[in-house]
């Protein structure tokens, strides 16, 4: 079993890492290792681990949905609430019935097993539209109008209603029901006139489990303060959110991932540290959790079933996606602010499917339900096709067709190369600006330019500083630059060129006589640097500061 660990986090990084540098969607590499690893080529996945595969996609489900929640803007989602709520209905109740009609000519299936087959296909992936909605949010495409807030909390919704009414047909067609008046395929019409309070209730009963979970990591991390560090934060809230799940799924009442997103949307009210603070963790426990899930993903594709379906499967997911959800995406703007080209986004924003297909798509051959084989092909074929091109066009079509915005980094985890300037001159105040340089560079994981602008030729002493700097900052990616030129100039226009986030400068001595004649190279750093300057003073040195 470890061994196919290690096969799975190895090879699925670097098989992600590849498809990057060829501008593909790392998923794309992760599924593709999968299917290398799996029992259909290589056999490199132990039974036992495969057999574990979706308690381990739970987890990564979890450790997304957690990300979602942590994301979301709640003034911006009240301010589109109407169209979240929509969103996380017709598209899916549309695609659903679409797929349905659409199955009952093609591969003559009855109704109600279409309806199965459309709640599986309806379903959009939290592992593709999460991380592409927040990589969004970090760039400001379509904040203004809450459009990620809007498609996050749709997808979550639509996922509840497809995977509750995906539950009930599964007993029905493989059970039957003892009780009610049947209808055709065996669901009740006592069956069908609750169906609606049960959704409502999972919803609301999620809702209210998820806000006093928040309530509770809040009062046992901040107020009690049972952790000492972020990780420990994300251990305890991790384990409380799978509690939720695994509750939910012994006790389908209600919706265990619904508690999970609400968790994190509560845990920004209660107490946004503590929220920034899961925010990184889960960003760090999501860099494992996608590899297992991807890669697990492809391990589990039937490829020689694929060829069997393939025509009409891709006849049956565009009709899915292009006739069912286009209505459902008319209908759930309807009267709302977005323009056609924000309605238009929907299209590569919100058609992913992954995860919920990898979960729950052999569930109807395992209970003997007739064209479970079939079920179990078109919902692999949805995986290959989508969610490549969903991790693709997010990003792609986003700048084309939404307008960006103003970024909140109290919502999102903004990531991006920190670069701390440090300028130095060859005196002795040299080394506490490398070591102000170091110290800034550890706390936020930096890198740093150190930098000496070059006024009198003299190679030693640059070597000396070289040597010094290499040595302060041994611990710290850095490079060492030398220039000729103007001072404050050369030190603003290098900042620029690499954009860094801060200026380390040291400022020696107070002769106000020597400032007047020649100006403080310091002053002048302030005065013009439009980037945040740190200045290192040091009293003992009492020498002419235009060379600082």
């Amino acid at each position: 079993m470890l061994e196919s660990f290690i096969w799975i986090l190895l090879f699925g990084f670097f098989g992600g890492q590849i498809a990057r540098r060829l501008k593909i969607p790392a998923l794309v590499g992760m599924v593709l290792v999968g299917i290398f690893l799996g029992p259909q080529v290589a056999n490199a996945i132990s039974p036992s681990v495969l057999e574990a595969a979706g308690t381990l996609r739970t987890i990564a489900v979890m450790a997304i949905l957690m990300k979602a929640g942590l994301g979301l803007d709640r003034e911006k989602l009240a301010r589109q609430g109407a169209v979240a709520l929509r969103l996380g209905f017709l598209p899916a109740a549309c695609e659903a019935i679409a797929v349905a009609l659409a199955a009952m000519t093609i591969f003559q299936f009855d109704f109600l097993t279409g309806l199965m087959l459309g709640c599986i296909i309806g379903a959009e992936s939290p592992a593709v539209i999460v991380p592409g909605m927040l990589r969004l949010k970090s760039l400001g495409w379509g904040v203004n109008k809450g459009i990620p807030d809007a498609i996050l909390t749709g997808s979550a919704l639509s996922d509840v209603l497809l995977l509750l009414v995906f539950s009930l047909l599964l007993t029905f067609l493989s059970q039957g029901s003892a009780a009610g008046v049947k209808l055709p395929g065996g669901l009740t019409l006592s069956a069908l006139h609750l169906l609606p309070l049960q959704i409502i209730f999972q919803i609301v009963l999620g809702v209210v489990l998820g806000l006093l979970t928040a309530r509770l990591l809040v009062s046992l991390l901040t107020k009690q303060n049972w952790t000492q560090n972020a990780v420990q934060d994300t251990l305890v809230a991790a384990s409380l959110a799978l509690l939720l799940v695994v509750a939910a799924e012994k006790l389908p009442i209600f919706s265990g991932y619904l508690a999970v997103m609400a968790i994190g949307f509560f845990a920004i009210a209660f107490d946004p540290p503590l929220a920034r603070r899961l925010r990184s963790g889960f960003d760090s426990l999501w860099v494992v959790a996608e590899i297992v899930l991807f890669v697990l993903l492809g391990a589990s594709i039937q490829l020689q079933v694929l060829g069997k379906i393939l025509l009409p499967g891709l006849l049956i997911l565009i009709i899915g996606t292009l006739i069912g959800r286009a209505i459902g995406w008319y209908l759930s703007t309807l009267g709302s602010n977005w323009n056609w080209r924000e309605r238009l986004f929907l299209l590569p924003g919100n058609s992913a499917k992954a995860t919920v297909q990898a979960a729950i798509g052999a569930l109807p051959l395992a209970s003997g339900i007739e064209g479970g084989e079939t079920i179990l092909a078109i919902a692999a074929l949805s995986i290959l096709v989508t969610a490549p091109l969903g991790a693709w066009a997010i990003p792609t079509f986003a700048p084309k067709l939404l307008e960006r915005g103003e970024v909140d980094p109290t919502k999102v985890a903004v990531t991006r190369r920190i670069i701390i300037l440090a300028v130095v001159d060859t005196s002795p105040l040299a080394a506490q600006v490398l070591t102000k340089a170091a110290e800034l560079a550890r706390r936020s994981d930096s890198e740093a330019i150190v930098l000496h602008v070059i006024r009198r030729q003299d190679s030693q002493k640059v070597a000396l500083l070289k040597e010094k700097a290499q040595r302060l900052l041994a611990d710290i990616r850095h490079q060492f630059i030398t220039l000729e030129g103007s001072v404050p100039e050369t030190i603003v226009r290098v900042a620029r060129e690499y954009g860094v986030a801060e200026i380390v400068i040291g400022k020696r001595g107070h002769r106000a006589w020597d400032e007047v004649l020649v100006g403080s190279v310091s002053q002048a750093v302030l005065e013009s640097s439009p980037i945040p300057v740190i200045v290192v003073e040091d009293n003992q040195f009492v020498v002419n500061s235009s060379e600082s």
